[in-house]
């Protein structure tokens, strides 16, 4: 079994063959899927900086033991090793308030009470457009004076929260 493994994923050959990048490559998926499912599912589903530099490097490994530029095992070794730093540095982030928001970043209030916090707007880089777009795409009518608050998430996504009308 070993052997027919070696042939078919080309384990000791100093090049590989289309077919053997072809097995490489779905054998990758295949334990590129079981270690995010050990991880956590995380890693893709948001998009903050610690998920996203995760990604990129997890990506670049795996890469590498699909075209035969790294050894395998110990690519895909490296890839689960980061998976579980990933899943111990959130664990860690959750339980202590001291790293969290330097792993996982802090939100950003854009307005207070109504009040456009100009200066984390410039430290953002966003501006009034930015935050009337992320209006429209709440679904939301009116301009900036119906905003309450708006943060700039970890996410780097907008949240707003609208004031709510008087009763008159």
């Amino acid at each position: 079994m070993g052997e027919y493994f070696d042939i078919v994923f080309g384990i000791h050959d100093n090049t590989l063959t289309w077919w053997q990048m072809s097995a490489r490559a779905v054998g990758i998926f295949f334990a590129a899927l079981l270690i995010i499912r050990i991880g956590n599912h995380r890693i893709f589903g948001k998009s903050s900086a610690f998920d996203i530099i995760l990604g990129i490097i997890y990506g670049s490994i795996l890469s590498r033991a699909i075209t035969g530029n790294a050894p395998f095992w110990p690519t895909v070794t490296a890839a689960f090793t980061l998976v579980l730093l990933h899943k111990m540095l959130a664990a860690f982030a959750y339980h202590t308030n001291f790293m969290s928001g330097f792993i996982k970043g802090r939100p950003k209030a854009l307005v207070k009470n109504g009040n456009l916090q100009t200066e984390a707007m410039r430290e953002s880089s966003v501006t009034e457009n930015d935050l009337t777009e992320a209006l429209r795409i709440t679904g939301c009518g009116g301009g900036l004076e119906s905003i309450e608050s708006a943060y700039l998430e970890r996410s780097g996504k907008i949240s707003i929260i609208l004031k709510k009308e008087q009763d008159n």
